[in-house]
Parts: structure tokens; C-alpha cells; sequence
């Protein structure tokens, strides 16, 4: 290898700069050293008995207890499957038209952008993050106060998520508590999200009644009903359960139109564990798994092949104040746990992570989300919702945390990426050189330059400095950094915005809250 002290200095100058230029400049998709659906898995808390135990209790749990309040579709629905309607009104699943439906439920789900660019292949162990939730505050930074949220907060967290490369879906992640019409709320909802962001977009609906109208203007946004059919954008999040073990009814039947409507659909099961599902983890698991397994046998009774996404969800609980405890490591094992379920059935899956318990994003918001983060990708969660910007339990949402995660998640799957063995990475040839007449060092030099990028993840927020240069530049705080960042995004047009004819359009038919 060349030593580079011997160059004259004008050129290791004019070299120095052209690398430097050379790694500022974006890298293309595929050398990017992180990237959505990266494959995850190698974190098992789980052995290959652990998941076959939780199985088999689910398939107990299903066949001997079984769920109630199904609607009356739903019934019809089930019982034509094979399901068994009990004297009880119960339905009960027996083992063998479970085990058909998870033999014939799709394998691989793609969850669709806007942009071609932001599909999303869920199957196997390809991890994906986002956001998700129904927090009904937004985080104040600046004066630590909690204010409800608003259709513009909303707008503006898609707005910001569309700018972040770590964010890799956008599911509704709070309710616009400004609008107080519910139709109109759930309509302005797909609005503000779809006009501010390409990335695939999940949303809910607050009464069955609200699909048709919603699916009215998803036909508009995408072009047709056929091109939106084509291409389904949004899908439909469905807590089609009340646990433990009880339908919702009309989240039921709010399932049933978005399925006949083409929109792929999230089976959330949303237990918390020593309240509405077991305490210990191993219990929540097998209620979540066996809620979830009968909404894939009424999914696929409905129409064999939907795209659905295996929606395990089940929280901790702080058994002292009955509180909700999101950032736990219990919260943490549960999601992983899901996760290897999914893996095991080889269905496509999802599951909660990321979220804070603190109100703020400060240093106990940092180790919550990195936990739950970090394991529910080394896991090989397919899809982690609740990734970033929920504090309070799910109660607040921040535009700046949202930011801040970003930075957190891209640590997250540095660590899912893992550590590649081969000729070149032992570098054998490289210590060689570098101790054998070379420099005696590996800065600087061509392997270390070229796979400076490509390797290495680094922070756009987080500070690595010295604390001699932290001083010289002003001490920055990375509150305000965030906060800088979030004006800068804001300050721009939005580039998810419908064109003026089409927003024109749908501002005549529908009653939309933003400002044009």
C-alpha cells in the first residue's frame, strides 16, 4: 500500500479534498451501510420448544376458550370457515382450520408508498421502522407542557417523517383533537398524512360507516379506484379485539368493509399484561398469539390471501400503579418474543417499540427507546411501530423525539446489520501493511477512507466532539438542534402536497381542516 506521508503536500491536499467531497455526497441506496428491511433474527429470548409451548397453549386457548362478541358477519364469516359457534356465544377454533389458515396465509406482504420508492417487503426477518398510536397530547420542548394535539401536528409529523431516512412508514401517530366531528376527523386524518408523506401510511377508523367516504377519497388521491386497488397505499389498523379474547364488534365490521375495499390490514391485539392479558410475559404472548391467529382465520374467511400483517401488541404494566410501562425491558422481551412467533409461523408481523414512559425526551426517554428498539430489530421484527416521538406511555407525541429517533433508530440497525466476516474485513492484508513498513496507523488510509460511508453510521444530531470544541461551538444543546431542525422542514413545501386540480377536488367534496 502507498504510504500517504511520503505525497508532496499539494497533493495529499487536493486528495484530501476530493475524498472529502466524495463523502459528502449522498450515497446510493444500495451502499447506504443501513436501510429498510435489513435482515434482523439473530436475537432468540425464545428457544425452538419456548415458541412450540406458546403454540400449542394458543391453539388450547382457541379450540377450549375461544372468542366472543363476534358481529353477526363475522359469524357467518367464521362458522363457514369451519369455526364452532358455542351456546355461550362464544366462537372456538378448532386446531386443524387453524393450522390450514396459517399453512395458506401469505408469506410475503408489500406495503405500498405513494412512492414506488418506499414499498415495503414484509417476510421473514426484514426489519422496518415507524411510527404509530393515538396519543391525544402534543410535547411542548420549549416551555415542558403538554397541549392536545391538533389536524396541523399531524400534518406536520408526516411533513417531517417524509424528511427522515430511518423513519421508513408513517402510521397515524396521534388523534386531532381539534375536530370534533368524527367522521370528519378520520377523514382529515388520511389527508394530512397523505399529503405529508410518500411512505406508506397507516390509519384507523373511528365507525364502519367511515370506510366507504375514506376509500372515496383514497380513490381520489391515487387517481381511481383501480389505480388505488393497484397500489394501495394506506392500510387499515385494526384493534379487532377487546382483550382478553372478545371480537370488537364494529372494529370488526370496520375490518370487513376495508378488506372488500382492497386495504391491507394490521390484526392488533393490544393486551396489558396484568390488566387485560396475563402478567407474565410467556401468558401475554400466548393471548396475543391466539387473538391474532383467529383474526387470520376471519381475515382469510373473508377473502382468502388479504394481505394482513400479524399484529401482536401486547404491553407492560407497572403492577405498583397499574400503569402502563412502555419503556420496560418487559416491554422490550414481549416484542421480541412476538416477533420470533411471527418468524415461527412465517407470517408477516408487527409489534410495539420504542416507546417512552418519560414525558420528555431526555436521558430516560434515550434508554427506553434504544431497549425496545434495539431488541425488537436484532429480533427481526418485520415491522416496529411506535418507533419514535411517543412519550408518556403512548399519551404524547414530539416533533422534536421524532427527530431525535431518527438518530437512535439508525444506531438501532447499525446493530441489526451486525458484523460481516469475510477476506476483506479480517484484514489480514491491511495489518500486514500498515505494520510492516507502513505508517503504523490506519488512518488515512485507502481502506479506512473507503469504507468510512459505508461501514459507519453517524449521527445527524447527536454530538461527537471533544468537549474543548462542544465549548468553542456554544455549547449547543441538542433540544434546540432538534427544534432547528424541525423549523427547517416545516419551513420548506411539502413534497407529498397534491397538485392544486386534485386538491382543488377533494377540498369541494370533503371538509378539509388544514389551510390550502
Amino acid at each position: 500500500m502507498k504510504d500517504n506521508s511520503t505525497s508532496s503536500a499539494p497533493c495529499r491536499s487536493g486528495g484530501r479534498a476530493a475524498r472529502r467531497a466524495s463523502r459528502n455526497a449522498p450515497l446510493a441506496d444500495h451502499l447506504r451501510p443501513i436501510r429498510a428491511g435489513m435482515p434482523g433474527g439473530t436475537y432468540k429470548p425464545l428457544s425452538d420448544a419456548d415458541m412450540q409451548r406458546i403454540h400449542e397453549t394458543a391453539l388450547d386457548a382457541l379450540e377450549q376458550i375461544g372468542l366472543a362478541d363476534a358481529p353477526e358477519s363475522g359469524v357467518r364469516y367464521l362458522t363457514g370457515a369451519g369455526a364452532i359457534l358455542g351456546d355461550d356465544g362464544r366462537i372456538r377454533f378448532p386446531r386443524a382450520l387453524v393450522e390450514d389458515t396459517i399453512a395458506k396465509a401469505n408469506r410475503s406482504v408489500t406495503l405500498m408508498g405513494r412512492s414506488p420508492a418506499h414499498d415495503l417487503t414484509l417476510s421473514g426477518t426484514r426489519v422496518h421502522f415507524g411510527t404509530a398510536g393515538a396519543a391525544v397530547h402534543m410535547v411542548d420542548v420549549d416551555g415542558r407542557n403538554y397541549r392536545e394535539s391538533t389536524v396541523q401536528d399531524l400534518h406536520d409529523a408526516a411533513r417531517i417523517a417524509d424528511q427522515l431516512g430511518n423513519i421508513h412508514f408513517l402510521q397515524r401517530p396521534m388523534v386531532c383533537r381539534d375536530i370534533v366531528d368524527n367522521l370528519e376527523m378520520d377523514l382529515n386524518s388520511i389527508y394530512a398524512c397523505c399529503s405529508g408523506t410518500t411512505k406508506h401510511v397507516g390509519m384507523s377508523f373511528s365507525d364502519p360507516s367511515h370506510v366507504a367516504p375514506g376509500l372515496e377519497l383514497l380513490h381520489m388521491i391515487a387517481g381511481g379506484e383501480d389505480t388505488w386497488r393497484e397500489r394501495p397505499f394506506v392500510s387499515n389498523s385494526n384493534c379487532f379485539v377487546v382483550p382478553p379474547m372478545k371480537f370488537a364488534t364494529e372494529s370488526c365490521e370496520t375490518m370487513e368493509r376495508c378488506i372488500e375495499g382492497g386495504m391491507p390490514v394490521l390484526l392488533l391485539s393490544a393486551g396489558m399484561a396484568g390488566a387485560t392479558a396475563p402478567s407474565t410475559i410467556a401468558g401475554a404472548i400466548v393471548q396475543a398469539v391466539a387473538e391474532c391467529l383467529a383474526g387470520l382465520v376471519y381475515v382469510n374467511a373473508v377473502k382468502p390471501g388479504h394481505p394482513a400483517i400479524f399484529g401482536t401488541w401486547p404491553f407492560g404494566l407497572d403492577l405498583r400503579s397499574g400503569a402502563m410501562t412502555g419503556g420496560s425491558g418487559e416491554q422490550a422481551l414481549l416484542t421480541a418474543g412476538c416477533a420470533q412467533m411471527h418468524q415461527f409461523y412465517g407470517v408477516p408481523g408487527g409489534a410495539a417499540a420504542g416507546i417512552s414512559d418519560s414525558k420528555l425526551p431526555d436521558m430516560q426517554a434515550g434508554w427506553e427507546q434504544m431497549c425496545s428498539n434495539v431488541m425488537a430489530g436484532l429480533s427481526g421484527l418485520n415491522m416496529v411501530y411506535e418507533a419514535a416521538g411517543m412519550h408518556a406511555s403512548l399519551l404524547g407525541f414530539c416533533h422534536e423525539a421524532l427527530i431525535l429517533g431518527d438518530d437512535i433508530i439508525g444506531q438501532a440497525l447499525r446493530c441489526v446489520r451486525g458484523i460481516e466476516v469475510n477476506d476483506d474485513t479480517l484484514a489480514l492484508e491491511q495489518i500486514r501493511s500498515v505494520c510492516i513498513g507502513g505508517p503504523g496507523h490506519y488512518l488515512g488510509t485507502d481502506e479506512t477512507l473507503g469504507r468510512m460511508q459505508t461501514d459507519h453510521v453517524y449521527p445527524a444530531l447527536g454530538d461527537r466532539t471533544s468537549p474543548k470544541e462542544w465549548d468553542e461551538r456554544g455549547k449547543p444543546d441538542l433540544l434546540k438542534r432538534a427544534t432547528a431542525r424541525k423549523d427547517e422542514i416545516l419551513s420548506q413545501s411539502a413534497a407529498a402536497r397534491f397538485d392544486s386540480l386534485k386538491d382543488a377536488k377533494i377540498r369541494e367534496r370533503f371538509n378539509i381542516h388544514l389551510p390550502a
